[in-house]
Parts: structure tokens; C-alpha cells; sequence
């Protein structure tokens, strides 16, 4: 008898250390979620800026090499024999400012349609961490179950293991550390 009290209150203590361990992580989880959730979507903000910069900087470059060729068959044409000088000059200065404006303009839309992927990659690192997070902390959970079920510490720490690694990964994914293993 003395056997099952002693077992019963090592149960207890065990069942008492699983449930604070679940709920401590459950609320982490639902908290990171919040923040990995908000993250996903200034991803796909960042994203689909990012493929309108480029839509802009093809269209920038289409209209250029456009403008380029025209002026270049003015030029040719002004070798030819038969032509109004006149008229070749006025297209030829009509087009030269457009192509400085295209040229200008790609370089700007360029610029940002990289400067919005680095900040896709910024933010996917960030995501990335707050996955691995939710993995090592659903690990922990399922674990600590596990180590319940079948009255087990040394599965409890297990799972605290795996919940020191979802911790440290949701903490860095928050604090913007550079940490991730590849």
C-alpha cells in the first residue's frame, strides 16, 4: 500500500508538471502564431509588390528597346536619299527624352523589385523560424502526452528538450535574431 501512494504521488507530480509544460506551451504557440501569421502576410504584401516592380521594369524595358529601334531606323533613314530632314528630327527629338525616361525608370523599378525580394527573404527567414518553433513546441506537447500516459520523467524531459529548441526558435523568430540551422 505504501507502493501506491508513493507511485500515486509521483503520478501526481508528474501529471502536474505535463499540464504547466502544455499549457505554457500552447499559449507560446498561440502567441508566435499571432506574430507568424502577421509576418505571412507582409510576405505576401512583400511578394506581390515585388512582381508588380518587375511587371514595371519589363514594361519600362519593352517600351525602351521600342523607342530605341524607332530612333535607330530615324538614324538609318537619314542615310537614305530621299527624306524630310525635318520631320526625322522632330520624331528623332521626341524620342531620345522617352529613352532617357525608360532608361531612368528601369533603374528605379529594378532597384525596387530587389530591394522588395530582400525583404521577402527577411521575412522568410523570420517565417522560418517561427515554423520550426511551432514544430519543436507540437513535439513537446506530444511528448509530454506521451510521457503521461505512460508515467514517464525521462520523456518529460524529452519534451522539455524540444520545448527549449521551440522556445529558443520562437524567441529569436521575435527578437529578429539571425539564427537559423540549415
Amino acid at each position: 500500500m505504501d507502493a501506491d501512494v508513493k507511485t500515486e504521488g509521483s503520478d501526481k507530480r508528474l501529471n502536474d508538471l505535463v499540464a504547466v509544460t502544455v499549457v505554457i506551451l500552447s499559449v507560446f504557440m498561440a502567441v508566435s502564431n499571432i506574430k507568424d501569421d502577421n509576418i505571412n502576410q507582409a510576405m505576401q504584401k512583400a511578394k506581390s509588390e515585388s512582381v508588380d516592380a518587375w511587371a514595371e521594369y519589363q514594361a519600362a524595358r519593352v517600351k525602351l528597346h521600342i523607342d530605341e529601334n524607332g530612333l535607330a531606323q530615324l538614324r538609318l533613314l537619314e542615310t537614305a536619299g530621299n527624306f524630310d530632314r525635318a520631320l526625322t528630327a522632330k520624331q528623332a527629338a521626341e524620342l531620345e527624352p522617352d529613352i532617357k525616361k525608360y532608361e531612368g525608370r528601369s533603374k528605379e523599378t529594378r532597384a525596387k523589385a530587389e530591394r522588395l525580394e530582400k525583404e521577402y527573404d527577411r521575412l522568410n527567414f523570420h517565417d522560418d523560424q517561427f515554423d520550426m518553433s511551432a514544430a519543436f513546441s507540437s513535439i513537446a506537447i506530444a511528448v509530454a502526452a506521451v510521457a503521461a500516459l505512460v508515467d514517464s520523467f525521462w520523456l518529460l524531459y524529452v519534451a522539455w528538450g524540444s520545448a527549449a529548441f521551440g522556445m529558443f526558435f520562437g524567441i529569436a523568430g521575435f527578437l529578429g535574431l539571425n539564427f537559423r540551422p540549415e
